[in-house]
């Protein structure tokens, strides 16, 4: 379980995110608003660059964008999953909202989806699962 934002820091860095998303300003804004809550952050910028942590930063949540070039963050929720030597949360961030897209998320795998931009609550409780 995440801890509330009001936690201390300990706990949450004991959760460990992985952000995936190739449009610069999210990523980093997003690394800064979670390293500021006190959460462990890893970033990718690609499906090359999530998969090569996945194995070595020991993320037990990743936040991936579904727009990603060269795939889809529908192709890489599988692939992340397996290669992650823990279990995984999984959770969609995407500008798509529709029940088609909530759909393709839960049948990738992901175990949470989010629209951007993202409310903080929203956001702590998709890590919270």
């Amino acid at each position: 379980m995440t801890p509330s934002p009001d936690a201390e820091p300990d706990a949450r860095a004991a959760v460990r995110v992985l952000l995936v998303d190739d449009n610069v300003d999210t990523l980093e804004s997003m690394q800064i608003l979670l390293q500021a809550l006190g959460y462990e952050v890893a970033i990718a910028r690609d499906a090359r660059e999530a998969l090569s942590h996945a194995g070595s930063f020991g993320a037990t949540v990743a936040i991936v964008d579904i727009g990603l070039p060269g795939t889809t963050g529908y192709e890489l929720a599988p692939a992340l999953r397996d290669a992650s030597p823990a279990p995984l949360r999984l959770v969609a961030f995407t500008g798509y909202g529709t029940d088609d897209a909530l759909a393709q998320a839960r049948a990738a795998g992901f175990d949470a989806h989010l629209v951007k931009p993202v409310a903080l609550d929203s956001l702590l409780a998709a890590l919270a699962g």
